[in-house]
């Protein structure tokens, strides 16, 4: 089961980026091309009745599946950046961290209007990048088609603030 496999490769970093968080460090599983082309299968073989024109992937680490994603799937790929890292005109969407506040951005002209986007990132946690990605979306005229996570931090219970854009939510790997 890929869910197993994926587990068995996924790093556990305590106490980071701050105490009392356990960090999940998909790096390690970069260094098997094979897991990550089954990974790649996996969410478009689950993604076979979404209707999605696009992928967008959220910096940095929702680039490296995302883009491999659109690839495999021969579809664009769209990056959401953190602010002041794209060189054309952005469109933001600020929102609010545990530690703080973080703004996103993306092209104005990234897709046309009526887009459907799937967006992708590495985690689900507590949703907070990824809603301000929706609403950025949203913003420039798209709507979001569905979501893909390598990893969700299931007892979080973020999935339900997504619901809102769109309920088609795909997770590799859960840990409750």
């Amino acid at each position: 089961m890929i869910e197993d496999q994926l587990k068995a490769v996924i790093r556990d970093i305590p106490d980071f980026p701050k105490p009392g968080i356990v960090f999940k460090d998909i790096t390690p599983l970069l260094q098997h091309s094979e897991l990550v082309e089954l990974a790649v299968q996996e969410f478009a073989r689950r993604l076979e009745n979404i209707e999605f024109d696009v992928i967008a992937g959220i910096e940095s680490r929702g680039f490296l599946f995302g883009f491999l994603l659109a690839q495999y799937m021969k579809k664009p790929f769209i990056p959401i950046r953190k602010q002041g890292k794209l060189p054309y005109h952005t469109v933001s969407e600020s929102y609010k961290l545990e530690y703080g506040q973080a703004t996103i951005e993306m092209h104005e002209d990234a897709f046309p209007k009526g887009t459907k986007v799937l967006l992708h990132d590495d985690l689900l946690a507590t949703g907070g990048t990824v809603l301000a990605a929706s609403k950025l979306i949203e913003k420039v005229g798209g709507s979001v088609a569905g979501y893909t996570f390598v990893i969700s931090l299931d007892f979080l219970q973020s999935a339900g603030r997504l619901t809102r854009f769109n309920e088609n939510i795909i997770s590799l790997v859960g840990y409750q």
